[in-house]
């Protein structure tokens, strides 16, 4: 029994359910969050997680995918070249991390470019625009001190499943 404003309240578990009742009377039932509610995704057609953290995430109808910066994961390496071609490769790669979690960049609803330089805006906004057709996803766009392993930009996406 848990004691509140209005009274005592029973609670009941069993299984996944949880039965509450005021007073000898039920008045509810709550179900209990379903204990897989994460899946990890991971694709071998993208560069690898450098640290403690999942190339992307479904939960529910959306993936969550981590920040992609421009390393050719048939390399290990960065793509040469500069600001454009850094961020068709961290776009290239965050649809290769869509695509393993069944969905792509058509259905990206939010996206964050890190850049290391505001300086790079106009060239990378040019390469994006390749990627992504009306309705635009929300965006937002910030310089940033460092990037991992010094790349120039990192892109990360949110999308519905």
């Amino acid at each position: 029994s848990i004691a509140t404003s209005t009274g005592n309240v029973d609670a009941t578990h069993s299984i996944n359910k949880l039965n509450v009742t005021l007073g000898g009377r039920a008045v509810g039932r709550l179900q209990s969050p379903p204990t897989h509610i994460m899946q990890a995704i991971s694709t071998l057609n993208a560069p690898a997680a450098i640290g403690p953290y999942s190339q992307a995430i479904v939960a529910g109808d959306f993936v969550f995918a981590s920040g992609q910066i421009s390393i050719d994961p048939a390399t290990g390496a960065f793509v040469p070249g500069g600001i454009a071609e850094q961020t068709r490769q961290a776009l290239t790669n965050a649809a290769a991390v869509l695509q393993a979690a069944g969905t792509s960049l058509a259905n990206v609803v939010k996206t964050t470019v890190y850049l290391a330089s505001m300086d790079d805006f106009a060239a990378m906004n040019a390469v994006y625009a390749e990627f992504f057709s009306k309705p635009y996803p929300a965006r937002s766009a910030v310089a940033v001190k460092a990037l991992p392993k010094g790349a120039l930009v990192e892109v990360e996406v949110i999308a519905a499943k």
